[in-house]
């Protein structure tokens, strides 16, 4: 059912994957409406990617209950445990990574300092993403909004970045990349990961 992944227009088959798949779920917020998603988007220098755009103009901003497991924010806010002492997050920069990056297993970033360390990983989190919501443990859903892996879910935690869906040289999170595959996957009831 899902096909390759198209940023830059809402495809009917995933428009109608997604209607399907909220319609059905209880807790689903009413759709924002394109006034308020252009409004955060010039205030925010992006264009979202579709088919998050349309979904969240037209379907629904955020659901109660999953996907994540806390559920899936509006796409103006931040999880009420994201905290307030973190840097501003930047939507129109890049988000700097286009592979995986477990920065507790990584060698090099071993041997930065804490606060070396701390100053990149800001950068994954903060820099080109939009957060979609959290299961919880410090473990955040990611969509990318700018630069090349723009339209791709990402979860971020303490120990890493890792994109979801099938991607060459990986198969952490196996899956149909694009928002439209990882809502699928969830709804399916499939794990994330491909060892569970």
């Amino acid at each position: 059912m899902m096909m390759g992944m198209n940023t830059e227009s809402c495809e009917p088959a995933e428009w109608a994957a997604l209607r399907e798949i909220f319609a059905s779920r209880p807790g689903a917020l009413p759709p924002a409406g394109w006034a308020a998603v252009r409004s955060f988007e010039a205030e925010h220098g992006v264009v979202l990617p579709e088919p998050y755009r349309t979904f969240t103009a037209e379907i629904c901003d955020g659901l109660r209950a999953g996907p994540p497991y806390y559920g899936l924010l509006p796409f103006a806010q931040t999880p009420s445990d994201w905290g307030s002492h973190r840097p501003e997050r930047r939507l129109a920069e890049p988000f700097p990574l286009t592979a995986p990056w477990l920065w507790e297993e990584d060698e090099d970033a071993q041997a930065w300092s804490e606060e070396e360390l701390e100053a990149r990983t800001d950068l994954v989190t903060d820099h080109g993403s939009l957060l979609l919501g959290t299961d919880g443990c410090g473990m955040y859903w990611h969509l990318i909004v700018t630069g090349p892996q723009r339209g791709h879910v990402w979860l971020i935690d303490e120990n890493g970045a890792v994109p979801f869906g099938t991607r060459p040289g990986t198969s952490l999170m196996p899956g149909t990349s694009g928002f439209t595959g990882w809502v699928t996957h969830w709804a399916e009831g499939r794990s994330w990961f491909a060892d569970e």
